[in-house]
């Protein structure tokens, strides 16, 4: 009988080998997901996985591949050159500039999550960071970059530098009209910080839309900051989508 029991408690691996396949398959997971809760446009988006063992590599989808179609195994590694030196597709200038200026800034970063969603990119373009307004939001609250300008697509390492920056010490940073990018110590909990962000985002617009939105304090913000903005809540909320979107399209870890 399978088991479908959910750990509570992060993994640990006896090998490289065990971890990078682990990393991968959330990976493929990840974007599947992006797939699902529609923040695919186009050839925009992206998220990427630091490889265990060589840290100056890292996993990430192909360029011009549809997240919902993406399996482990189309999963390339790209070098700290923006060499492909594993996988049979390619990737571009735009998330090699981002993801490698991410990686040489945050040893503590394991994975970075970055897509063109719609609430996302419509608060980016109010010049407004996430307030707390509720108690999810909250898990942002002095936990967000900005980056205040818009020069086009991020192409070169400058660039690149600028967002990497702009991002901080944070969990997750608004790139003026632009949209989001979050990291986290594993690719559950950048998945998952860009879920709550990009849904955060929403409220925010809707409140503000249907009339003057009640913050909370700075006192219990960052109270409940310290409880619902961890890498381990970040990690324990993407669980349960990650079985949710294996058992129903258990291909993606081909």
């Amino acid at each position: 009988m399978a088991d479908h029991s959910i750990s509570l408690v992060p993994p640990t691996f006896g090998s490289v080998a065990e971890d990078r396949r682990h990393r991968k398959e959330r990976l493929a997971a990840a974007l599947r997901l992006f797939a699902l809760f529609g923040y695919e446009d186009g050839v925009a988006g992206h998220i990427s996985a630091r490889d265990p063992e060589h840290h100056d590599h890292f996993w990430i989808n192909p360029i011009g591949m549809p997240f919902s179609r993406i399996r482990v195994s189309d999963l390339i590694l790209v070098n700290d050159l923006g060499e492909v030196v594993e996988g049979d597709h390619q990737t571009h200038e735009a998330p090699f500039s981002i993801h490698s200026a991410i990686y040489r800034a945050r040893m503590d970063v394991q994975s970075a999550a970055h897509s063109h969603s719609i609430h996302g990119r419509a608060l980016s373009a109010l010049g407004e960071p996430v307030e707390p307004i509720t108690q999810d939001s909250c898990a942002f609250f002095g936990d967000q970059g900005y980056l205040d300008e818009y020069t086009g697509v991020v192409l070169d390492e400058a660039e690149g530098k600028k967002l990497a920056a702009a991002l901080g010490e944070a969990k997750g940073v608004i790139l003026r009209n632009h949209g989001l990018l979050t990291v986290g110590t594993s690719v559950d909990a950048a998945t998952w910080w860009f879920i709550s962000m990009d849904r955060s985002c929403e409220v925010q617009l809707v409140a503000k839309a249907a009339g003057k939105p009640i913050l909370i304090d700075d006192e219990n913000a960052a109270r409940t900051h310290a409880q619902l903005g961890t890498e381990y809540v970040g990690w324990l909320n993407f669980q349960p989508l990650y079985h949710q979107i294996v058992s129903r399209q258990p291909d993606l870890l081909d």
